[in-house]
């Protein structure tokens, strides 16, 4: 596999994605998960335990903000390759997030050779009611060289 080339298999995609994912010692530690992974688009959550929480019992925006920056490299990464990071993101948050579980749903707005533009929306999700939407960002993916390379 080239930087640029991914496997088109959705099922091999997705295995690469969370293996990428694992790979990431803060993401392991906030127990994030890859729901799922797609050319041009990219779902990460996690569980929204009491340590994720700022004073007033809702999620802190450092982890409503790092949710949002992985998906959108998730997404930036499926269709520039898995060699990217993050340029640059704004987010807005909507409205406090409090629920069981944070996911970022990331989708490619533009993509080109070097660069992706990315938008998403972050949603607290619980069982017992609908999605609430609590951030948008969007941001600039780009590729960039592996070390040793």
């Amino acid at each position: 596999m080239t930087d640029r080339s991914l496997p088109e298999d959705p099922e091999a995609l997705l295995r690469l994605g969370r293996e990428l994912l694992a790979a990431q010692p803060f993401s392991t530690l906030l127990e994030a998960r890859l729901d799922g992974f797609w050319p041009g688009r990219a779902e990460l959550s996690l569980p929204l335990g009491p340590s994720l929480l700022q004073q007033y019992g809702h999620a802190h925006g450092g982890v409503i903000g790092y949710l949002a920056d992985n998906a959108m490299t998730f997404a930036g990464g499926s269709v520039l390759g898995p060699a990217v990071a993050t340029v640059g993101f704004s987010i807005n948050y909507l409205r406090p997030a409090q629920g069981e579980r944070l996911v970022a749903e990331a989708r490619v707005v533009n993509g080109g050779r070097r660069l992706a533009v990315v938008r998403c929306d972050v949603s607290v999700r619980d069982p017992a009611g609908p999605p609430t939407l609590c951030a948008v960002a969007q941001g600039t993916i780009a590729t960039v060289d592996r070390p040793g390379s």
